[in-house]
């Protein structure tokens, strides 16, 4: 459970971030542990975050699914240049609620949601017309309907344990 000075302390930065940072202001990175117990790090984007932690939304078969659901402890890192802050978030993650991961899904852009099926994370491509071929194919399979959200895919929330702010 986030604190409420850090939850009103992160929002506060959070929204000076969306005021003045150019590109993606919710854009973290995210800190996993392969099954070496190797760092791996990569760029993710916040959805939300609340008093029970910060969601943010993957394939569970992407190399951060497998990691995440193999090994729950994770950190994530917010830097926003402009403004000379940092946030850094330890904690472990849980899986978010099936109604949780069906609402946001259904948020998304329809090419998203297409996407989400249509994309083989984290396994090479063989070409980009391959994968074109595919989001037309299914495109076609789900039509003007409803496209439904893959069991591969969902959220996780992550649930601090320690919060650090740091400002130049």
């Amino acid at each position: 459970m986030i604190s409420s000075e850090n939850l009103t302390q992160f929002r506060s930065w959070m929204d000076a971030a969306t005021a003045t940072e150019q590109n993606d202001p919710n854009a973290m990175f995210l800190a996993t542990i392969d099954p070496n117990g190797v760092p791996n790090i990569r760029t993710v984007l916040l959805k939300s975050v609340d008093e029970d932690g910060f969601v943010f939304f993957t394939n569970f078969e992407s190399v951060k699914g497998r990691e995440l659901l193999r090994n729950r402890s994770a950190c994530l890192y917010f830097l926003w240049k402009t403004m000379q802050r940092q946030v850094k978030v330890q904690g472990y993650v849980e899986i978010v609620s099936e109604h949780e991961a069906d609402r946001y899904f259904q948020s998304r852009p329809r090419l998203s949601r297409i996407g989400a099926w249509a994309s083989q994370q984290s396994c090479p491509l063989r070409s980009r017309s391959d994968l074109q071929k595919e989001v037309a194919k299914l495109a076609i399979k789900f039509g003007v309907g409803m496209i439904p959200r893959p069991k591969h895919w969902g959220g996780f929330r992550l649930l601090p344990s320690r919060i650090c702010f740091y400002e130049a």
